[in-house]
């Protein structure tokens, strides 16, 4: 149990602004630790301490996501308009509380996920909602990375190099996005500020918790079943998406 402690306490480290599916409560050191809906049923009894870290780790992920989504939204108001799925609220609703329904899978993208999305919202001829694709694109990749589940239990193994991929995917949309622009030289979608606006970071904050996360729940998996996670040196200006295996 002290690992679980330990890796926990981490994971906040990486950032615990955003609310996860079961809430929170106050530890006794004043720091709130997050609560799965599923805590103190039969599911934590085919659980290991590392399950429970990746069930953290995943729905953490998914709050900062939505988090992300929401405020790409209120920085580029007209995505909202070109999906005809209502309002940021609506969509994000859409998005994070039906994919047992849509997958992940919509006819507005070409059905297109994980990096197909993502390289589809940095398209300069692509017409539709890029936040949309852009979300779409992470959340399916963080998806198939934990092997298509999002609670985890003792059967499950998930493979480490996935992870590590995911999160040097999530850096180079990261960096795509800050630097893709269309014919006329605009970005094609706005994040952290721009020059002349008062300094805001927070989209460049929330990315990196996606990114901090996962790859510590990849290094800590690597560790514990003692597999190789092949590091690759590339810039990140010229670097292709990686793929999962």
């Amino acid at each position: 149990m002290r690992l679980f402690g330990w890796l926990v306490m981490l994971l906040l480290l990486a950032g615990c602004s955003t609310m996860p599916a079961g809430g929170y409560v106050d530890s006794p050191n004043g720091r709130p630790v997050p609560v799965r809906q599923d805590r103190n049923t039969l599911h934590q009894l085919v659980k290991t301490d590392l399950d429970r870290v990746a069930d953290i780790e995943y729905s953490e992920n998914v709050a900062t996501l939505r988090l992300l989504m929401l405020k790409l939204y209120k920085r580029n108001p007209a995505e909202a308009l070109k999906s005809g799925l209502g309002t940021p609220e609506q969509i994000a609703s859409h998005v994070f509380e039906n994919w047992a329904v849509h997958h992940w899978q919509f006819e507005s993208l070409g059905r297109a996920q994980e990096t197909a999305a993502i390289t589809l919202a940095l398209n300069p001829q692509y017409s539709g909602d890029r936040v949309l694709a852009l979300v779409v694109g992470i959340q399916s990749m963080l998806f198939r990375a934990h092997g298509q589940k999002s609670a985890f239990f003792i059967t499950d193994s998930i493979e480490p190099q996935n992870l590590y991929n995911a999160a040097r995917n999530i850096e180079i949309a990261v960096w795509k996005l800050a630097h893709a622009k269309n014919a006329q030289g605009e970005l094609l979608l706005l994040t952290n500020s721009q020059p002349g606006e008062v300094q805001n970071l927070s989209f460049e904050r929330e990315f990196s918790k996606l990114i901090a996360r996962t790859d510590l729940l990849a290094l800590t998996l690597a560790e514990k079943s003692q597999r190789f996670i092949s590091r690759l040196t590339q810039s990140i200006t010229t670097a292709p998406f990686l793929p999962f295996r």
